[in-house]
């Protein structure tokens, strides 16, 4: 997947419609973790640098309908300060309104367009709407990586009505880090894998035990593993209509040759639960369910990745957001940053989360902005955010 870089096009005195991937949590109306604002920062700033008007575009949440809740108000007050200018928000990101915005917007200045999914259009990649959206650009610029595997309005279909269109800075990191770790990697080639279920990573599963030296596997997914050989998992988290499955994916580890390493010991608790009592096991009792990775796993997990050239991870290793349940998920983190020499790719979403504020985080080689489109490049699959830039 090739997609031409936004140093290549010409900017100056021309409208440029940017699509970021401003999906950031709100509370309260404040943003509570500016992450993904910040990563576009880069992209925002080359194109006004250059004399280019920015039209920005993003969804937020999953709204059925129009909703203050959802409003990117809030962006627009972050990047405002965050450029050292004013970003206005216009009332809509189509419509006369929105248009005459877009037409009075002069080189060097921003304009952030209201949430692209306050219409079902968006989603729905509709021609009229994409051609709407597309109305008085002449560049497109798509930065947001976290949306590349969804084919909508703002990352597909507006690439039919504007002929120049690149990939931004962080769309270009994004697409590099995964290329590492996907074409000709250097090994050992360690992959993690944790999260809830089996069934969100089931094409990855596969794809990685065709290429990686081992596959170390925690989280709420491990228990449907433990189930599937047997073992006691007590009120633990399982897919019972994966199991089959689970027991296929462990036979394919061991005809391929690749180490896939399972918890073997955990920390348990009656519920996930701040006030719950939570101890250190081997076999969870049936009244106890597990919730992270015992201290014999970490050490074990650690080993393994010892003199990893490539590492991947993708998703917590316990219930991550109660501290009593971020022990594994952190001490797993820490290893990989502190190893000097390895390729490491961070997943988006939780990983990404999980791993938030800690010092050591800096020394990952990447953590990526996105969550299922990481994950379904690393599946093989084509993005089609990223096809739509191909030309």
């Amino acid at each position: 997947m090739a997609a031409t870089p936004l140093t290549s096009l010409k900017l100056d005195g021309r409208k440029v419609l940017v699509r970021c991937d401003f999906n950031v949590p709100l509370e309260g109306g404040r943003i509570t973790d500016p992450a993904r604002i910040d990563a576009s920062l880069a992209t925002i700033r080359y194109v006004l640098e250059q004399g280019g008007a920015a039209v920005l575009c993003s969804h937020l949440g999953r709204p059925k309908e129009r909703t203050p809740e959802l409003s990117l108000k809030p962006v627009a007050e972050y990047l405002s300060g965050a450029l050292g200018k004013k970003v206005a928000l216009a009332p809509d990101c189509i419509g006369e309104i929105t248009g005459r915005m877009i037409a009075d917007l002069t080189g060097g200045s921003a304009l952030l367009l209201e949430n692209l999914r306050f219409h079902p259009e968006e989603e729905a990649n509709d021609r009229d709407f994409s051609h709407e959206l597309a109305r008085g650009k002449s560049v497109y610029i798509d930065d947001a990586f976290g949306a590349a595997h969804r084919a909508h309005a703002s990352t597909v279909g507006v690439a039919r009505f504007i002929r120049e269109r690149a990939a931004g800075f962080l769309m270009i990191r994004e697409l590099e880090a995964l290329r590492a770790v996907t074409e000709n990697p250097a090994r050992p080639y360690i992959a993690i894998l944790g999260g809830a279920k089996v069934s969100d990573k089931i094409a990855v599963i596969r794809t990685l035990l065709t290429k990686v030296d081992a596959l170390l596997i925690g989280g709420a997914m491990a228990y449907t593993f433990l189930q599937a050989q047997g073992l006691p998992i007590g009120k633990s988290r399982v897919e019972e209509d994966k199991l089959e499955l689970a027991r296929e994916l462990l036979a394919l580890a061991e005809k391929s040759g690749v180490a896939l390493v399972l918890p073997s010991d955990h920390i348990v608790a009656e519920a996930p639960d701040a006030a719950a009592s939570a101890e250190i096991v081997e076999q969870i009792p049936g009244d106890r369910m597990g919730l992270d990775i015992g201290p014999r796993t970490i050490a074990e997990f650690v080993e393994r990745l010892r003199g990893a050239h490539t590492i991947v991870w993708n998703g917590p290793l316990g219930f991550f957001e109660i501290p009593a349940f971020a022990a594994g998920t952190l001490a797993v983190g820490e290893a990989i940053a502190g190893m000097t020499g390895a390729t490491s790719l961070i997943g988006g979403g939780d990983t990404a989360a999980a791993v938030a504020g800690q010092p050591w985080a800096a020394n990952f080689t990447h953590i990526s902005t996105g969550g299922g489109a990481t994950l379904e490049y690393l599946e093989g699959r084509e993005l089609p955010g990223v096809k739509a830039l191909e030309a």
